[in-house]
């Protein structure tokens, strides 16, 4: 859903409050090296019509700090990741303030609908922004960070740290090293090209990926 703030307007409350529930969509194209996986919109995300928007999630630095992208691009720049070979999607569709709000049928129910959509897309990865969201919605605990054994409709799989602001379990730095070994693996032409010169702001942390916001 388009959002009717420009792009250097910072939702009010009222904004926030209205996003609530709200869909957000996809940046995708048939055939990408990499279709990256958020858990959930959240009310910044929602309101603005841009994925990880909200000041302070580390999903752009990190992106960019892993040689992912040339330089580190704005959230109102997302559809630019198609010219890279990335894409973003999410596990489940509607907006909240927390991802501890959705329920496990939400998740469960957008692990399917995630399923069919790399089927018809047929990327070469699906990258998962957070291993408890992902050990929810498929019902499995054997899933650490990292890349593996499974496909998942047909790509080959690897899970990511949730790039919030809140995941005190990883700095950016951290971040920005687990991103760079999935671009290393993906080793694509599109991708090799992009530098990871960069470098930039810090981030609050704290808890863990159920809590997290995007």
């Amino acid at each position: 859903m388009a959002s009717t703030l420009n792009r250097d307007a910072r939702p009010s409350r009222a904004d926030l409050a209205a996003a609530a529930d709200k869909l957000l969509e996809d940046v995708i194209a048939p055939g990408l090296d990499v279709l990256l996986c958020g858990i959930n919109p959240g009310l910044w995300s929602a309101a603005t019509g841009h994925h990880f928007a909200r000041p302070g999630n580390r999903f752009w630095p990190a992106l960019h700090r892993s040689g992912f992208t040339p330089r580190q691009l704005r959230p109102d720049e997302q559809g630019l990741l198609i010219g890279y070979g990335l894409g973003i999607t999410n596990l489940a569709a509607r907006a909240t303030a927390r991802a501890d709000e959705l329920t496990r049928d939400e998740l469960t129910a957008g692990g399917v609908i995630l399923r069919a959509k790399v089927e018809r897309f047929a990327p070469a990865w699906l990258a998962v922004l957070g291993v408890t969201a992902f050990r929810t919605a498929f019902g499995t605990q054997r899933v650490q960070v990292g890349p593996q054994e499974q496909e998942f409709g047909g790509a080959r799989l690897w899970i990511l740290p949730n790039p919030s602001g809140l995941n005190a379990h990883f700095t950016l730095d951290r971040l920005a090293e687990e991103f760079a070994a999935l671009r290393q693996a993906t080793d694509h032409p599109r991708i090799r090209g992009a530098t990871a010169d960069a470098a930039d702001p810090d981030s609050p942390d704290s808890a863990e990926d159920t809590q997290l916001r995007r």
